[in-house]
């Protein structure tokens, strides 16, 4: 199966890199039904860039705070001198949705 998300310029930068390999989601209707080997387009929506990636992994948490702690800050969407804190990701998620619906780590790599 492909998948589409938009991401904004940063996040798709970074995984065009290669440094950033797990896309944060709420694990919604929508997110399950992503499998490990599917394959994943990223749309930038700055530039209308898409980048091809594929799912080798899903990682499902109660919440953002539980899914920082198991991965590191680079491989989240950081830049090596930033510092990565999971309240970052109430402005996309509030609680109460991460409570309702839990988190997704979508691991992937870039094909």
């Amino acid at each position: 199966m492909i998948h589409e998300m938009r991401l904004h310029d940063k996040p798709f930068q970074l995984i065009k890199r290669g440094t950033k390999t797990i896309e944060l989601r709420l694990n919604d209707e929508k997110r399950k039904l992503i499998k490990t080997g599917d394959k994943m387009y990223f749309t930038n929506r700055s530039t209308g860039e898409i980048i091809m990636t594929q799912v080798i992994g899903l990682h499902i948490y109660n919440n953002f705070i539980e899914l920082y702690k198991n991965f590191d800050k680079l491989s989240l969407e950081y830049d090596s001198g930033e510092e990565g804190n999971s309240k970052d990701m109430e402005i996309y998620y509030s609680k109460e949705e991460q409570e309702k619906y839990g988190v997704l780590g979508i691991e992937i790599k870039l094909l």
